[in-house]
């Protein structure tokens, strides 16, 4: 029979005719339009059948007619689980109520473990940590997944070079890798200082060594700047040349920009929601009210729950929608220039050494073409263009 699942809503009984006439009985509830199945003959005067509670009413018209006994065999279907459920109310809440505080227990951060970092880094992670709500005894579902706990704490500690974030159960790993400042090794070799690039010497300061070269020199790519050897011609020491010779080198780049340009610009309106997802069927916990925007951006957290080390097929998901304005902006021609030399700077201090000094820029080249600007820029840079080299056996014998 097709859609039995009535029988659990509406709930269902099996009965018993015992005398001569059941099968008239049965024939005046199909009269009466009463829906019954699985009828089967037991033996001589007795039938069998299931039919719906709620129509039990018209079977006890037809047996005062028709004076058969009738035993009411199984009952079946919600109200009767119902029923029983009342009887044993009490075990139902309690284990109800445990369920849902192991389901609690499970989700919540119950260890944070912090390897590799100082004592000092240490503390102002766990500060930091808890900013973020990662605390033990916060819940795992109301902070973020540990790519995003990555991504900040890594933000947040410029003098770290990486960190690992772990979740295992209902513990957090961080391992941390620290920036480690390279102690200066004196190098105790003979060596002198060579170029390693085209300059125009500016200035230099040599703590060891001989310098060959002046202020305005210009030298190539190995040429020699400060020797190793010093002392008089027929007496030569061989020391460790040591020194800073600055000079001026030569940069080009090439940058581009739209004349045109989208953007977008959060107007500050927006609306949270929390949701208890069941597969994709969801249920509103919190923040019921929702708004559409023309133009929106969506933030969204999805934390599914566990019962001990196993996961459930339930999660709460956390989501953040918020209203953008997209934004068209134009630039002249003067303005796209500045800031195409604002990017091709930048650039260049990526590439240059850090105490390195931008002194002058020129545009070499510039040009319009299909909504862009493009520029090729040189620059003017002072760095430190020395570098060691070992001392040959040729010049120690000369």
């Amino acid at each position: 029979m097709k859609n039995l699942w009535f029988k659990r809503l509406f709930g269902s009984i099996t009965v018993k005719l015992i005398g001569i006439g059941g099968e008239r009985i049965i024939n005046e509830l199909i009269r009466h339009h009463v829906v019954i199945w699985n009828v089967k003959k037991l033996q001589e005067g007795e039938l069998k059948f299931q039919m719906f509670i709620k129509d039990v009413s018209h079977l006890r018209k037809a047996v005062r007619i028709h004076r058969v006994k009738v035993r009411f065999i199984k009952r079946g279907g919600f109200p009767y689980w119902l029923k029983r459920l009342r009887r044993n109310t009490g075990l139902f809440i309690g284990a109800l109520v445990a369920f849902i505080i192991i389901t609690l227990l499970s989700n919540m951060i119950w260890k944070i473990e912090i390897k590799g970092a100082s004592p000092e880094l240490e503390y102002k992670m766990m500060n930091q940590l808890k900013q973020m709500g990662v605390k033990v005894g916060g819940f795992q579902f109301l902070v973020d997944d540990p790519e995003g706990i990555q991504r900040k704490l890594t933000a947040m500690n410029e003098d770290v070079t990486w960190i690992g974030v772990e979740l295992n159960g209902t513990s957090y790993h961080f391992q941390v890798v620290e920036k480690e400042q390279p102690e200066e090794v004196e190098k105790t070799s003979p060596r002198h200082l060579v170029a390693k690039k085209e300059a125009v010497i500016v200035d230099y300061f040599v703590e060891k060594g001989e310098p060959v070269v002046t202020i305005n020199d210009f030298v190539k790519p190995g040429q020699l700047l400060v020797s190793g050897l010093i002392g008089r011609e027929d007496d030569k020491q061989k020391v460790s040349a040591k020194g800073k010779i600055l000079g001026k080198t030569w940069y080009t780049t090439e940058v581009e920009v739209d004349l045109t340009t989208e953007f977008e610009l959060l107007t500050g309106e927006e609306w949270k929601q929390m949701t208890l997802d069941f597969g994709n069927f969801s249920i509103p916990i919190w923040g019921f009210s929702t708004t559409k925007y023309k133009h929106e951006k969506v933030e969204q957290n999805k934390k599914e729950l566990k019962f001990f080390k196993w996961t459930l097929p339930v999660a709460i998901t956390s989501k953040t929608v918020k209203e953008v304005e997209i934004h068209t902006k134009s630039y002249k021609k003067e303005e796209a220039r500045k800031l195409a030399l604002e990017i091709a700077k930048k650039d260049l201090q990526k590439t240059v050494p850090e105490e390195a000094k931008i002194l002058d820029e020129k545009i070499l080249h510039e040009k319009e073409e299909n909504g862009k600007l493009k520029l090729l820029i040189s620059y003017d840079v002072i760095e430190n263009i020395a570098k060691e080299a070992p001392i040959i056996q040729e010049e120690q014998e000369d």
